[in-house]
């Protein structure tokens, strides 16, 4: 199967499931980000602000911006730019509907200990299928350097068997 035919498949699951429903999946999918290991010794953690069809990140991205340096990113043109999300700080409707904040843009990438990272499918081996665009596919190739952990998560109907790859993917180092 090619990346556009999984895309198909994985959107009808979404759509086939209620917002209820993947709200309520949500749920225990970030109670095991919460209390996993890499996640409590994070200080800086790169999360993102969840659309409608993925784990609603939205109120853990809130709880958490009081209690570690969080940070969030921003579509500029074709790349993802971080910035830090401060407790205080309005988030602004960006590109693609994404909320994005407004806080002051992050570049210390060495300092980042823990990255999470949506995908439409994810299989056993780390691969991860996006949306298409390779806004995420840049940004970690960027950040492959610094060694941060990756941690992609979604619901159990987006982990595959095998997601088609190219050469410039980055593996995730675990999926929840």
């Amino acid at each position: 199967m090619d990346k556009k035919e999984l895309r198909t498949i994985i959107s009808q699951n979404k759509k086939e499931t209620a917002r209820a429903a993947l709200l309520d999946l949500s749920a225990p999918i970030l109670r095991r980000l919460a209390t996993h290991p890499r996640f409590i010794a994070a200080r800086t953690v790169l999360l993102y602000h969840s659309l409608p069809d993925e784990v609603d990140t939205q109120d853990f991205v809130r709880y958490w911006s009081h209690r570690k340096i969080i940070l969030l990113p921003s579509i500029k043109g074709k790349e993802i730019e971080l910035h830090r999300l401060a407790a205080e700080d309005k988030l602004e409707k960006g590109a693609f509907g994404i909320q994005e904040s407004t806080g002051t843009v992050f570049t210390d990438f060495a300092s980042i200990d823990l990255a999470v990272i949506p995908g439409v499918a994810f299989d056993a081996a780390g691969n991860r299928l996006g949306r298409g665009q390779g806004f995420y596919d840049r940004l970690l190739t960027r950040l492959q350097q610094y060694n941060i952990y990756k941690i992609g998560i979604c619901f159990d109907f987006q982990r595959v068997g095998n997601v088609p790859t190219e050469a410039h993917d980055v593996r995730m180092d675990e999926i929840l």
